[in-house]
């Protein structure tokens, strides 16, 4: 018989079937054998009798989780199944052996963490892995659907655009050079040529945090345009989250229900409008209703941002943040030179930060202004001046730490399940 996956099978309900994969859950009996069998699709209940099996019983008895089969048989529905279905074999194949599957319920955080190559294969990781390519596939889509070019940048950079502490170093032949944080600086000279680009990419932040948001190594979304301002920045940043989380919900509610996530904590974000609020206004909303005094002036840490996001059950960009905090690529508001033209797209449910973006800079002495009071080196900049020499334009653009986006959206606790293989401070393998 032609091997189907299991999710076929159960749709087809009845009949004889086929399929393939692994040994979820085990028990039994002298004469009874009951094998949860899980492939990438499901899991589903399937039952061997020992008299159809007298000289393959000894193997079948001592089959443990993760074994490898492949069966034939008869599937039915039965609402005392796991999934509501049930697999009569008459015909196995064992594939490949497994013996004592070093993961169980009982097994603690960090050595799921050195198990990661083998916890992969839970239901709960794969059900994350099936809403994450979804993620990334809508991020794609959506921006392919603005008119946007996707367009790859250097991992291997000279220097950094954000703070440079936070930048790995890597030996380049007989020169210093950094793992990128951003696609930035080199987006913004292929802005010139393309207008509207986007890239999914990894990036690197050498940031020594061991918070449940953070990650050294992970997958940046960004976008930059031509002739934009704020304004039209947020409303892309609005509609691309709109559009990833429409995408997930109409595909992988399944999957959220494994995880234990209730997937309509999500629909206020496709229904209502984003509030935009300014810095000014956040600490006016502390102060006032929250009993916090932030001094102006002070970047909002996660117990303030999370405060102040009690309030909402959506997104909330953050605008206006004061310039001195802010990379010295942002600019000076005119309306509010106090503050630079940039947002922050904070994420309720206690997620923090999602978005960050701003208009760019093309004043070049404001720009070497702030690179010297960074303490950077003019010289590593030198091309990215060169760029708003020629016929400079408005432009800008944002970045989605990504994880944080699946984060959210799957409810997890921790960043690190929003990736197969985490990179943290404290872990760099698996």
């Amino acid at each position: 018989m032609e091997f189907i996956s299991i999710e076929e099978a159960m749709k087809k309900g009845s009949g004889k079937v086929a399929v393939r994969g692994w040994v979820h859950r085990e028990r039994g009996s002298n004469e009874l054998k009951f094998l949860v069998i899980r492939d990438s699709s499901d899991i589903i209940q399937c039952v061997l009798k020992k008299a159809q099996f007298k000289k393959q019983w000894a193997d079948i008895d001592k089959l443990q989780v993760e074994a490898s089969v492949e069966l034939e048989g008869t599937v039915k529905e039965d609402k005392r199944a796991p999934t509501g279905y049930e697999i009569s074999v008459d015909k196995i194949n064992i594939v490949g052996l497994s013996d004592s599957f070093p993961i169980n319920k009982d097994i603690n955080e960090e050595l799921l963490g050195d198990r990661r190559h083998l916890w992969l294969r839970s239901r709960k990781m794969t059900a994350i892995l099936k809403i994450r390519s979804t993620v990334i596939g809508a991020l794609h889509e959506y921006f392919n659907e603005k008119g946007f070019y996707e367009f790859q940048s250097p991992i291997l950079i000279p220097g950094g655009a954000e703070d440079g502490p936070t930048m790995f170093e890597v030996n380049y032949f007989d020169r210093k050079m950094y793992l990128a944080q951003t696609w930035q600086l080199y987006a913004e000279a292929a802005m010139y040529s393309l207008e509207k680009i986007y890239c999914v990419a990894p990036s690197f932040r050498a940031e020594k945090s061991k918070t449940t948001r953070h990650l050294t190594e992970y997958w940046h979304t960004e976008m930059e345009v031509a002739w934009t301002n704020l304004p039209e920045l947020m409303e892309y940043a609005e509609e691309m989250t709109k559009h990833v989380i429409k995408r997930v919900l109409e595909k992988n509610k399944k999957e959220l229900e494994i995880i234990g996530r209730d997937w309509k904590k999500l629909e206020p974000s496709l229904k209502k409008k984003f509030p935009r609020v300014t810095y000014d206004s956040v600490l006016k909303v502390l102060k006032e209703k929250k009993k916090m005094s932030v001094p102006w002036g002070k970047d909002l840490r996660t117990i303030e941002e999370d405060k102040f996001m009690e309030d909402h059950d959506t997104p909330v960009f953050v605008t206006n943040y004061p310039k001195e905090i802010m990379a010295f690529y942002k600019p000076r508001d005119p309306d509010s030179p106090k503050t630079a033209l940039g947002f922050d797209m904070l994420g309720p449910e206690e997620n923090h930060e999602l978005i960050g973006g701003s208009v760019r800079d093309t004043n070049l002495d404001e720009l070497k202004k702030s690179l010297k009071a960074k303490g950077e080196k003019l010289e590593d900049y030198s091309y990215y001046f060169d760029i708003h020499s020629y016929g400079a334009v408005p432009h800008g653009g944002f970045g989605l730490g990504t994880e944080r986006l699946i984060k959210w959206i799957c409810g997890l606790e921790t960043i690190k399940d929003a990736i197969g293989f985490p990179r943290t401070m404290t872990r760099w393998k698996p």
